[in-house]
């Protein structure tokens, strides 16, 4: 803080030229296109809604190791020490320097006698140059440093972000993996129930070598399905080992055991659109990388303008090591010195236009950001509410498709329908149980995705 307000007061000596930035006006929605709850939405922590311990842990592991948040970080420092470089142009620069000199004349290049063949120079003394900022070079220069700073600062932000989404995503996937997995492999059981009591039926006399080969058959497609999600399972656990910067099988003994998919909280919080605007990094990213852009507009434009330096020179000269610290050895030198370019082939008007040209491109980019925001979290949130709307018809769809297992067997039984018609219901039985299963963890899946797209998380990790 003391060096920006030392920068401060340095900087206003001189008048700035090209444009002073201006925040962009955004008009963001009164409301979200979906029914939601609009009060304002307190999203810092927004992972610990689903009250699973084991998810908190992998967060906290992730932030701490994770290499691209690493990476981000390294550009945060990089970017901090470049507005250093830059203030320092604002500052006179002084150099010290000495040298001894040993020389030999050649006898035959002197038309006047003959003096000492060897000579000694001794030399050393200060030098300072201060460009005077009077066009606002510098200070345009500092304010593009800085708010390239800041933007480094938001895309740390937007990286955590994603990372923070990537470890509840994947999470979510495990533990809906698992569920499709229990489920998938109960189907199998069950059909290998019917296969052995259909062998039995046909060794009874009761049932045919076709009902055997069909149950044989649903068996079979059961069974198939179960190494993809395998398959999957294994997937999840490499991405979140990787996430929290260790092996891919570092953790497969750790998330071995079976856990229940996280589940909604109670209350879904989304706030307004406005705020949204507010609190998502990438778009406040957009909006410093358009403030630096508007600022390297006034740094070509000084170049059109005359260059003054303040520059001096104090030291110590002599040819005798007796003589050098005398005061008579003293010499020095002062003056303001300017360099104006007259003519340059319109290189310094065309350096404007392309910095005109990309702070145009930053202003369009901002805007991109701001609907890419709200495009996320309208899509996200239709997602969410839909989902939810399609787990609950497929409750309804389980319930009345065990139903028609009981029945269709029942009939069986009794001779009054054949065996098709036990192996139709309890496919799609199957299907059904399949099908909610990987519709409970869509459901978390969309909640955690409308989380990640409303921007939180960053602001209780603040390093």
């Amino acid at each position: 803080m003391k060096r920006t307000s030392v920068a401060v007061l340095l900087l206003a000596a001189g008048c700035a030229v090209g444009p002073d930035y201006e925040r962009p006006k955004t008009e963001a929605p009164a409301a979200w296109g979906e029914k939601a709850d609009t009060a304002t939405a307190d999203l810092s922590t927004w992972w610990a809604l689903f009250g699973d311990d084991e998810l908190n842990r992998l967060v906290d592991r992730a932030v701490k190791s994770n290499h691209d948040l690493r990476i981000a970080v390294g550009r945060v420092n990089e970017a901090r020490a470049q507005m250093g470089i830059v203030f320092a142009a604002a500052l006179p620069e002084i150099d010290a320097g000495g040298s001894v000199t040993r020389a030999r004349q050649s006898p035959n290049a002197l038309q006047f006698g003959v003096p000492d063949l060897y000579t000694t120079h001794y030399k050393a003394g200060f030098d300072a140059s201060w460009e005077l900022d009077l066009w606002g070079a510098v200070q345009r220069g500092y304010e593009a440093a800085t708010a390239d700073y800041e933007s480094w600062i938001e895309n740390r932000r937007a990286v955590l972000v994603t990372l923070l989404g990537e470890v509840a995503r994947n999470y979510v996937g495990l533990r809906g993996n698992q569920l499709l997995i229990d489920v998938l492999r109960r189907n199998a059981a069950s059909a290998r129930d019917t296969v052995e009591i259909t062998r039995a039926r046909l060794a009874a006399g009761v049932a045919t070598t076709l009902d055997v080969s069909r149950a044989e058959a649903l068996l079979a497609s059961a069974e198939a399905a179960i190494p993809q999600v395998e398959a999957a399972l294994k997937q999840t656990i490499h991405r979140l080992s990787v996430l929290l910067g260790l092996a891919p099988e570092a953790l497969t003994a750790e998330l071995a055991a079976t856990r229940p998919i996280p589940g909604a909280p109670p209350r879904v919080v989304v706030g307004l659109p406005s705020e949204l605007l507010l609190r998502r990094p990438d778009v406040r990213q957009a909006e410093r990388r358009l403030a630096a852009a508007t600022a390297a507009i006034g740094i070509a434009t000084a170049d059109l303008y005359p260059r003054i330096s303040l520059t001096g020179a104090f030291g110590l000269d002599s040819l005798s090591s007796g003589d050098f610290l005398k005061w008579e050895s003293r010499a020095w030198s002062l003056g303001p010195s300017i360099r104006w370019p007259i003519f340059a082939g319109g290189r310094i008007r065309s350096q404007i236009a392309v910095q005109d040209a990309q702070q145009e491109q930053a202003l369009a980019f901002y805007e991109k950001s701001v609907l890419n925001a709200l495009e996320d979290v309208e899509n996200a949130l239709v997602a969410y509410l839909r989902e939810g709307d399609r787990l609950r018809r497929l409750e309804e769809a389980v319930a009345a498709n065990r139903k028609s297992v009981e029945l269709a067997d029942d009939l069986y039984r009794k001779g009054l329908t054949s065996f098709i018609d036990v192996l139709d219901a309890q496919r799609a039985a199957y299907i059904n149980e399949a099908e909610r299963a990987r519709s409970q963890a869509d459901v978390t899946l969309n909640l955690v995705a409308l989380y990640k797209a409303l921007g939180g998380g960053w602001e209780s990790r603040e390093p």
